[in-house]
């Protein structure tokens, strides 16, 4: 948080990058090298005024986020599921069953052909098909849980 007018000088007017109104208040944000109302700067999930929960904010997939949505999204560790490889904070991310996946690791194990926004696939015991690929009745009634369809989604889709 800035105090606007701590030197008792005048400074010049800033635009808030949320409304794009000028910022008169007393105090102001400073987040992702812009300046921001105090009510204006959110999370893009919740609309809680982040200025008001902490003094921190994420950023990702061009939302930006209080600490629990950006946990509840892209996962505790920020690591992928797949490969166990840190993911970047600017990377888009596939997510199922409350896992996080890079881009390219979202793929089918048994194919291995990678998984794209509005791909149908199953997902079994932290396992991905793709819809061709799917294992069969009898393997699934022996030894899995029932089977779950999904339709895959990019960050950017879930709040």
């Amino acid at each position: 948080m800035v105090n606007n007018q701590a030197s008792g000088i005048a400074p010049a007017p800033r635009s808030c990058a949320g409304c794009g109104g000028k910022i008169a208040d007393r105090f102001l944000l400073f987040s992702m090298e812009r300046y921001w109302h105090t009510r204006c700067l959110k999370c893009s999930c919740c609309q809680a005024q982040l200025g008001d929960i902490g003094t921190t904010c994420y950023s990702k997939g061009g939302m930006i986020l209080c600490r629990s949505d950006y946990i509840r999204l892209f996962g505790h560790s920020g690591a992928c599921s797949a490969c166990g490889q840190s993911i970047p904070a600017n990377e888009m991310v596939m997510r199922a069953q409350g896992n996080v996946y890079h881009l390219k690791c979202f793929s089918c194990a048994t194919c291995r052909n990678r998984l794209m926004p509005g791909d149908r696939f199953h997902y079994i015991n932290g396992t991905i098909f793709c819809e061709h690929d799917r294992p069969s009745a009898t393997l699934l009634s022996n030894h899995l849980p029932q089977l779950q369809s999904n339709s895959v989604m990019t960050d950017q889709k879930v709040c």
